[in-house]
């Protein structure tokens, strides 16, 4: 199961305070069962269809109820509450999906 989040900063955000959530995020795989892999990285597509969402944040579940049992817990929380302590997220979307014919 991979759980796909995009975030859009606000102009505002410095360098410093993204990491700081990129790191929180990446944290989570050690804190939370179920995660198996944490990518993240910042779109450099030539398309320019990325409406303002820079940066890309996939978790690697074992399985849809560990990705279920991700959403509620509460270091998934502490995490939602750093977001708004920071201050410089503007916007955020979710994907989530099993891949299907993966070789």
């Amino acid at each position: 199961m991979r759980h796909i989040v995009v975030f859009k900063y606000k102009p505002s955000a410095t360098p410093a305070q993204i990491d700081t959530i990129t790191q929180a995020f990446a944290d989570l795989k050690d804190k939370i069962p179920g995660i198996v892999a944490f990518e993240h990285g910042v779109n450099d597509s030539p398309e320019n269809k990325n409406l303002g969402f820079t940066h890309v944040y996939m978790v690697t579940f074992e399985d849809a109820a560990a990705r279920d049992a991700y959403l509620p817990h509460p270091e998934h929380k502490k995490f939602g509450a750093l977001l708004g302590e920071v201050g410089v997220l503007e916007d955020a979307f979710v994907v989530d999906f099993s891949p299907a014919g993966a070789k």
